[in-house]
């Protein structure tokens, strides 16, 4: 999908976040991630940034070269479409003083900075609840803020709030350290499919009521609610290795020729079928099978041998297919390009192609998930320049004139990017 397109205007002319406005004082992913997505549903995003070096996403490697020269990380390219950039230095009175003019002409203020710092600079729900009573402000952190708790004031990355969860203890080797991984930071998107849920309901109860709140979410409560399982097992007496591929049914990858395939089996009926598929019928007699810890147990023996046998001279996405026929949940275990190819992610607007100032492939962002009947998708925006729309925001917000967007900018007040006028 490209950046302007619009697909599914059969399904009608008006996205559901049209006429909410966001201003947003967030960096790196778990809060612009939220953003975007609300940006996708038809939101509008002003993004606020730092007149040097802006979000600190835009340092993230690897990085691009922009129409203006300066290089843009891959976190800043990959969570800021359909955004417009707003730079204000926020350590400047004057800065300050401009975000709090600017408050009362948005419904959501949202911020993603370690806590505290906000409250610091006045900008804290508290500091802007009176110059906007149906304010919407939402804080995404690592711990939260409405509570008290041995973590308060703690940074945190993805990978912190991801090991705290339980994450890693399930498949840690014995004997070994956790294995970290940092592609898709599920602590980030976590929290911010939170957040997004959040807005919206205190949105509807603003709506309904007339009055705003604060929207608290922590990255680490985030992660809790997403792998639910590790700390339910445990309170059932459950082992952890539970939580792992080979505890329950045939739940694991396999080789093709070409790469590997899932297959998820944990249903008494979907084994009856796999046994039968594979031509191995003796196995619903056996006691050796019986069940799916027993099940499990036969995966990387006989289930497993005879699975590969079978798709040896079939490639991953023909097994998974064929399986998926039969009744059998299978997937391929997929590469990027397998993903860039895929008819199911061209067919859902699952990518967008972002055009490079320094190459002639475009990147991928990944698209919006969420599919209504009576909406359209697209067109979207390509990621702002620093600074690229201050002069149009505070012009057309705050009704300042070219003089003085001039002396503020002679100031180091506030950076004015890309065209002027």
């Amino acid at each position: 999908m490209r950046l302007d397109e619009i697909r599914n205007a059969d399904r009608g002319a008006r996205r559901p976040l049209e006429g909410v406005r966001i201003l947003a004082l967030e960096q790196m992913q778990a809060l612009p991630f939220a953003t975007q997505l609300l940006g996708h549903l038809g939101a509008e995003i002003v993004k606020i940034e730092a007149p040097e070096g802006g979000d600190t996403a835009r340092m993230s490697m690897p990085s691009v070269a922009d129409r203006d020269g300066a290089r843009v990380g891959a976190t800043f390219l990959r969570n800021n479409l359909s955004k417009r950039s707003l730079a204000i230095d926020l350590k400047t009175d004057e800065g300050r003083n401009l975000v709090r003019r600017l408050v009362p002409r948005f419904d959501v203020v949202c911020e993603n900075f370690t806590p505290g710092t906000t409250a610091r600079l006045g900008l804290d729900y508290e500091s802007l609840r009176p110059l906007h009573p149906a304010l919407v402000y939402c804080a995404v952190s690592g711990f939260g803020q409405l509570a008290d708790t041995p973590y308060e004031g703690f940074p945190a990355y993805a990978p912190v709030v991801e090991a705290m969860s339980g994450m890693y203890e399930p498949t840690r080797p014995k004997d070994g350290k956790p294995e970290i991984v940092t592609a898709g930071a599920l602590g980030d998107n976590a929290a911010a499919l939170f957040a997004t849920i959040g807005i919206l309901a205190a949105l509807r109860h603003r709506d309904a009521t007339g009055e705003g709140q604060m929207v608290d979410v922590a990255m680490y409560d985030s992660m809790i609610a997403l792998i639910d399982m590790v700390p339910f097992l445990a309170s059932m007496g459950a082992p952890p290795e539970w939580a792992t591929s080979g505890s329950q049914g045939v739940n694991d990858a396999f080789r093709a020729s070409d790469g590997y395939f899932v297959v998820t089996v944990l249903r008494a009926h979907h084994f009856e079928r796999l046994a039968r598929f594979l031509g191995h019928p003796e196995w619903l007699e056996d006691p050796a099978f019986d069940g799916p810890r027993a099940q499990a147990a036969q995966a990387n023996g006989p289930i497993r041998a005879a699975i590969e046998d079978w798709a040896k001279d079939k490639t991953k996405i023909e097994a998974a297919q064929r399986l998926a026929a039969e009744g059998i949940a299978a997937g391929a275990s997929q590469l990027a390009e397998d993903i860039a190819g895929d008819p199911h992610v061209e067919t859902r607007n699952m990518l967008i192609e972002v055009e490079r100032p320094d190459a002639d492939a475009p990147y991928h962002v990944v698209g919006n998930p969420v599919k209504l009947s009576n909406a359209p998708e697209g067109p979207t925006g390509r990621f702002p320049m620093l600074g690229e729309h201050t002069a149009e925001v505070l012009r057309e917000e705050l009704g300042l004139d070219d003089a003085a967007l001039d002396d503020l900018a002679s100031r180091g007040i506030v950076r004015l990017g890309g065209a002027r006028h």
